[in-house]
């Protein structure tokens, strides 16, 4: 069982595949592979799922057809991934965002075996110059200290960062394009998401099997029929409210879609009262 527990590692690898390559390819043009992978990923991602349900509830005639049938698939996507992904994105990505993914490699993980070192690019000083940037990007001291004023009150740049990144929920905000403008840094994530995703037009940021259900919210959204939807379901232990609402101006107008994921199962579990502080 804990050899079918590991082999689960492999979400990562496609988690890595579906957040960190499919934004850049589609930024290229390339669309058609990611699609279509996305959804075998999905595939074998249920396969796996049902088959240690099966060694669970020791369904011995069934272990062996279902064991083959998800050994094939895993196989295949290998396959795929060395002969048709790799070389494709070799000829295409830059070493720019072959760092990128590097980085968004750390925060999704690895699947399995993880780098023993930092990769390094052999063109060093481009390195250096890149760590420069993203420094530079990160202490704009004089902007951060002017305060952005709201109807009520006012914060400067890091005290509205620290406020979005310390609520125990996942924000995403989609403007009204279906582009992804935002997503906060909150401690316990559920979702996969790297800097990749913004820009991205949020329907390639879904599986396809879902594309279909994120279209009809926003459209709903957008035609005014709705201002909410929620949904809930059981992940990896915590119990996901995740809803979505949409954004509008004083006067009506659709602005986006704000998608706000919480665990609630810690309130599902209260009984009683608290009235007291604890030590």
């Amino acid at each position: 069982m804990s050899d079918v527990s590991l082999l689960w590692d492999i979400d990562k690898h496609y988690s890595r595949k579906e957040n960190a390559f499919f934004p850049l390819m589609e930024k290229y043009g390339i669309t058609a592979p990611p699609k279509v992978m996305w959804g075998v990923d999905d595939e074998i991602r249920e396969m796996i799922k049902s088959f240690k349900k099966t060694l669970n509830s020791h369904q011995i005639s069934v272990i062996e057809s279902q064991f083959e049938a998800m050994s094939h698939e895993i196989t295949e996507m290998i396959f795929k991934e060395e002969e048709i992904l790799l070389p494709m994105v070799l000829e295409t990505f830059t070493e720019d965002e072959w760092l990128q993914i590097a980085d968004d490699s750390v925060e999704i993980g690895y699947c399995i075996v993880s780098p023993e070192k930092e990769w390094i690019p052999q063109r060093k000083n481009f390195v250096e110059a890149y760590r420069q940037d993203q420094q530079r990007a990160a202490s704009k001291e004089d902007l951060d200290a002017q305060n952005i004023r709201f109807a009520i009150g006012f914060l400067n740049k890091p005290e509205l960062e620290a406020v979005l990144n310390t609520l125990p929920l996942d924000i995403t905000f989609v403007d009204k394009n279906d582009t992804v403008k935002y997503f906060n840094q909150a401690k316990d994530r559920f979702f996969a998401r790297t800097k990749s995703v913004i820009g991205r037009t949020v329907q390639n940021c879904h599986p396809p099997h879902s594309v279909n259900t994120v279209d009809r919210i926003l459209d709903s959204f957008k035609n005014g029929t709705k201002d909410s939807e929620s949904f809930w379901i059981d992940l990896h232990g915590a119990f996901l409210y995740i809803s979505y609402y949409a954004l509008r101006d004083e006067a009506g107008e659709y602005m986006g879609c704000l998608e706000v994921t919480q665990n609630i199962k810690p309130f599902r579990e209260l009984e009683g009262q608290k009235r007291l502080l604890e030590d």
